[in-house]
This record gives structure tokens, sequence and C-alpha cells, in this order.
């Protein structure tokens, strides 16, 4: 097949990418009638058909599961359908029938294709990608706008770090030209995608398939229906049929299909640290069966510690908490879980932590005074109601406000603060995935001690915040924590990493730490062709030394 080359020529240039800022959607302002409007018409139209996507196919939906809003589980959104083995096979075949044409596109004509992608979801789809987050992963107007807008920066990013593994060459000397070909993986990528970010969802698929590689893209159930809108964007940017192939159902099935592909080149995977390492050790079981080793990349739990040294600001340090330990229910990997706070502190901020916590609206995501919506499902729900069960029942642990649930209307947990004396206590060890911060307050003159307890309590390592002015000791706590966090945030909540400023990833329990926001993200889905030439092969096979 001869493959259509119109490269410009020329040494064009990627445009230089800037970050989307975020819109107020204040009462009654433009952005946030607009968005209003558009939840108005989704929730008011039929109940969506969100199918799976095979070769640029969408396929009738046959058996199905409902979609529905977690702040509203009576208002069902729309129904995906349930993956077989064949449809998982189909979605393989139409990937690896792509990859030739694809691999071999030009990386500019690749690049253009994502710069449009960032403009829809930046122009036509960004209403109604904000309402379909707000409803189907119950996300408030803040949440929803700044994790569409990552997405953007995702889209707008990552052809600028592109660019920057596409021009990087060797050097050459006179009579040799030495070329370095940045190939795609032999096979196709399996991208296992979360609920809890639109962003993530568009991103896992979309970076591989900018470094010319063929993906199947199985997103989280909970996302269903922004993860549609999603596909719907790559199909009108021009992804070409099967290059990004969708498909719902049980991951646990999608994964093991996968794995029993010897085509099988990667598997790029957001969520839980226990799935991700049965994600390991399937592969493993499995080497015999693959061409070459499969990339693993995964982005999995937290423990994420707020530390504040006595010299700490109050006022900051009671903002970095609320924001960071509530905001979007605590389901974010980077949130703030668990803090250390010294006793000279405590004392004053006690009492307005407890009153501020008490004080946020939990409800309806759609309504301006709500800070804390719904969690994902049920099952959420009933694991946090567990969590505070068990809490009540320690003798070293008080809840000081929330620890409650109600899932009569929607899957609502309590904003919820747990003091312990106890700082290897399972709520200063465990991930819970919720809003639920867990305080051990410590002496002011157990700095370094409580460093190290800090240190060594959780199996995770993915974001730490410090705070203090006193710049001896935050210096000694970024050596202590050295290998604790793959992201450290000082005088700031764990969470917010912006892409093309901070680059995001953590190691340990919490994944293979490969940066998000930087080229490493980037090259992990390239395999690296070296080609030297020679302009002036040697014609006789003897050495000078031979005489």
């Amino acid at each position: 097949m001869t493959i259509a080359n119109a490269r410009i020529a020329g040494n064009p240039r990627v445009p230089e990418p800037v970050n989307e800022q975020a819109r107020d959607y204040a009462p009654g302002s433009p952005e946030a009638r607009n968005v209003l409007a558009e939840i108005d018409a989704v929730t008011a139209a039929d109940v969506r058909d969100l199918p799976n996507v095979i070769n640029g196919v969408r396929r009738p939906i046959g058996e199905s599961a409902p979609v529905v809003a977690p702040h509203e589980h009576g208002l069902e959104l729309g129904r995906i359908p349930v993956a077989t083995a064949e449809d998982v096979n189909a979605a393989i075949d139409a990937a690896l029938a792509a990859r030739h044409d694809w691999s071999r596109m030009d990386w500019l004509d690749r690049v253009a294709i994502f710069l449009r992608a960032a403009e829809l979801v930046n122009g036509k789809y960004r209403d109604e990608l904000m309402a379909t987050t707000m409803l189907g992963q119950s996300k408030t107007f803040h949440q929803a706008e700044i994790d569409v807008n990552e997405l953007v920066d995702f889209f707008r990013y990552n052809v600028k770090l592109a660019e920057q593994i596409y021009t990087a060459q060797p050097f050459s000397v006179t009579g040799v030209q030495n070329v370095m070909d940045h190939r795609p993986l032999e096979g196709f990528v399996l991208a296992l995608t979360p609920f809890n970010f639109t962003a993530i969802a568009g991103n896992l698929p979309s970076t591989p398939a900018l470094m010319g590689n063929v993906v199947v893209w199985k997103p989280s159930e909970k996302s269903a229906l922004s993860s549609d809108v999603v596909m719907r964007i790559f199909v009108e940017a021009g992804v070409p049929a099967g290059v990004i192939n969708l498909v719902h159902g049980d991951g646990k099935l999608v994964t093991e299909v996968a794995q029993a592909s010897e085509h099988l080149a990667g598997i790029s995977f957001t969520g839980s640290t226990a799935v991700f390492r049965s994600i390991w050790r399937g592969i493993a079981n499995n080497l015999e069966t693959f061409r070459s080793y499969p990339r693993l990349v995964g982005e999995t739990g937290g423990k994420n510690a707020v530390i504040a040294h006595p010299s700490a600001d109050p006022q900051a340090l009671l903002v970095a908490l609320i924001r960071g330990a509530f905001e979007y229910q605590g389901q974010k990997c980077s949130a703030a879980s668990r803090a250390y706070l010294p006793r000279s502190l405590w004392q004053d901020l006690r009492e307005q932590l407890i009153e501020t916590t008490a004080g946020l609206v939990v409800g309806d995501v759609t309504r301006h005074e709500t800070f804390v919506g719904a969690v994902i499902d049920l099952a959420a729900a009933d694991r946090l109601a567990a969590v505070f069960d068990h809490v009540k029942q320690s003798g070293d642990h008080e809840i000081l406000v929330g620890g409650s649930v109600s899932t009569e209307k929607g899957w609502f947990v309590e904003p919820t603060i747990v003091e312990t004396t106890d700082p290897r206590s399972f709520v200063m060890s465990e991930e819970f995935f919720g809003p639920l911060l867990s305080v051990y307050v410590y002496e002011d003159d157990d700095w370094e001690h409580t460093l190290g307890l800090l240190d060594s309590t959780s199996q995770y390592a993915l974001t730490c915040s410090i705070f203090g002015s006193d710049r001896i000791a935050i210096n000694t706590a970024l050596d202590v924590l050295r290998d604790n966090a793959g992201m450290i945030y000082v005088n700031d909540k764990p969470t917010g990493a912006t892409m093309g400023q901070q680059s995001f990833g953590g190691g340990r329990g919490s994944g293979t730490n490969d940066k998000t926001g930087s080229v490493l993200a980037l090259q992990r889905w390239v395999s690296g062709r070296f080609i030297k030439e020679n302009m002036t092969p040697d014609l006789d096979w003897t050495y000078p030394y031979m005489g």
C-alpha cells in the first residue's frame, strides 16, 4: 500500500501551548446559564445510548446497564452495553488493521488532529462536556471546569512534548548520517480509565495514539456519559476509524482478553493499586505469549499527607485542608487524606476547621451553593459507612465532624474529620477515596520524628504538602521525604497539578511515576530504532596494524 505523504517542505513548529484559564461560573453569569441550559437539555432528553465504538462504528447496544446521576440516582442518563470477549477481540482486530497507516502517518499530521480536538473541547463541545461531567460524575461547576480545561491542556501540551521527542536527533560526523526513528510500539495499547476525571479519560487513549499507536479504550462505566462525548470529539477531530476503539463493560474481562493477545504492546491505567497489581501479575503470567514486553504505565492510589511546621500560616493551612480533603468528595488520587499538625497550631485551628467543615453544603452539584456532591456509587457510600463504624468502635479515634451517610436520593457522605492519637492507625495508612481527613497532633519539638512517621506509615508515595515559613524546617522535610511523594507542594494543597507547569505521578504503591505533563509520559509509547548510514564504506577488510 502506498502511504500519501504531503509533508510541507521546511521545519514547521507546533503552537506554543498556554493553560486554559478557569471561568468563574458565578450565579447568573453567561457561562453558568449556558451550562445549566445544557444540563436541562441532557436531563430532559431520552436516555442516551452510549455504545461501543469499534472501527469507527457505533454498535447496537444489546444487553445494557444503566448510567445514573450519583447525586440523584433515580435519574437515568444513559445505558451502556455489556461487552463480550467477541467485542473486545473485534476492537483489537480493528486497531491492528489501522496500525500500519496510522503508525506511518507524519507526526505533524497526527499533531494537527489533536490540536483540532483541543479546540473542539474548548468550543463546540465545552458546555456538553461540562454538563455530562457534572451529571454523570457529580462534579460542581468549578470541579467540572478545571477537569474540562485540563483535557484542553493535555491535547495542547502533549503535541508540544511530542515535538521535543521527534525533533531530538543524534549527532552525526562527516561521512556518517545518524537518525533516531521514534517508532510506535508493535501491537496495540489498552487504555483503562477511571471515573473521576474526564481529562484522564481523554488523555490515556490519546497520548499513545498521538505517538502513532492504536488503542483499545475501556472507560469507567461511571464516566460513560462524558466519555461518549470525548469519543465523538476524537472522531470529529479526524482520528481515523480503528485508531481508538471504545469498549464498555467489565474491566477484568476486557483486560484478560487483551492479555491473551500476542499483540498487546502496553497498558495505560489509572485506578486502584490492587487492580494495577493484578494487571501486572496477569502480564507476568502471559510473558511467553507476547511479541515484546508490554509497557505498563500506572497511576494508582494515594494516602496524601499535609504536614505543618509550627511556623505555618494557620489560615493558609485551613484552606488547604478544606479544599484538599473535600473538593470532589475526596475522590482524587491526590486528595489530602491525613494531616500531621503541631499542638500549638491545633489549639486554635481545631474549632475553626470543625466549624468550616460542618458548614460545607452537600447536595445537588447543579446548585451554586454546593461544595460537596455525591460519591460515585452505592458501593463507595457503603465502604465509607463501614469505615465510620470502625472509627466509632476504636478507642483512640474521635470523629470531630461528619461521619454520616445518606443514600435515599443520592450517595451522599458528610465531610468527615477524625482525630487519632495513634500515628500508625488505619486511618493514617489506608486509602478511603472519599471525604475523610484524618488528623494526628504531634508535639512541636517532634518535627523530624513526625516526618519519619509520615514517610513510613503508608505504602503510597503520590503527593504531599509541607506548610511552614521556617526554611530550615522546609528543607529538612524535603530531605526526609525525598522518596515519599512524586509531587511535593510547599504551602499549597496536595492537589491541582497544572499541565505544563507541574509533572504529576508517584512511586511506591502509587504507580510507575511516568510523570504526566512531561516528555517521560510520551516517551513510554515509542520504541527507538537507530539508523546509521555510512557514506564512505570501507573497501579493505585489513587494518594497518597488520603490516
